[in-house]
């Protein structure tokens, strides 16, 4: 057990933690909750950087970090769709969520072909996160119908987009091994 992945296991850990503070009937608790899902943001990006840094990249690591990246998302999306309320919302939380089972399932497929490879993380994958969490905690932040909450649509209106270029082209890279598989 090492520092990323105790900071990973940190992140799982703020779940129960973001839902509560979502739900406390307080005039802080968004703000409160925003900064508990940045610090989950954070420390996805600092367990990575450590690991390498460090050298301390393991395969208890590597399985762990993007399932706590999966479920911290997808609960924040779950909490920011219940309480925009609109199908604009709704639609892209279930575009993300419905990606990133996809695409988790394609990898684990690919990984049992030993492609794994082809379908490894991008730049892009990256970027679609980074404004995935982005949207997220400006959404989480923002009070209905401000120019912050704007801003946060847009933002996960662009998400969306990503995910879904993304996911195309995972699908791309493995669409020789789905013909040869069917």
């Amino acid at each position: 057990m090492n520092t990323p992945n105790i900071l990973t296991l940190l992140r799982i850990a703020l779940i129960p933690l973001l839902i509560a503070l979502f739900y406390l009937p307080f005039s802080w608790a968004s703000l409160a909750c925003s900064a508990v899902f940045g610090l989950a943001c954070f420390t996805d990006w600092l367990d990575g950087f450590l690991a390498r840094k460090l050298d301390q990249s393991t395969t208890l690591g590597a399985f762990l970090d993007p399932v706590a990246d999966k479920l911290i998302v997808a609960v924040a999306l779950v909490l920011v769709s219940v309480s925009y309320d609109t199908p604009y919302v709704t639609i892209g939380a279930i575009v993300i969520i419905s990606r990133e089972i996809v695409i988790s399932a394609l990898r684990e497929w690919m990984a049992e072909l030993g492609k794994r490879a082809n379908v490894k993380v991008s730049n892009l994958g990256k970027i679609k996160t980074a404004m995935q969490m982005l949207s997220i905690f400006v959404l989480l932040l923002a009070e209905q119908d401000t120019l912050l909450s704007t801003f946060g649509l847009m933002a996960l209106f662009v998400a969306a987009l990503l995910t879904l270029w993304s996911m195309f082209i995972y699908l791309q890279a493995a669409w020789s091994e789905f013909k040869k598989h069917a």
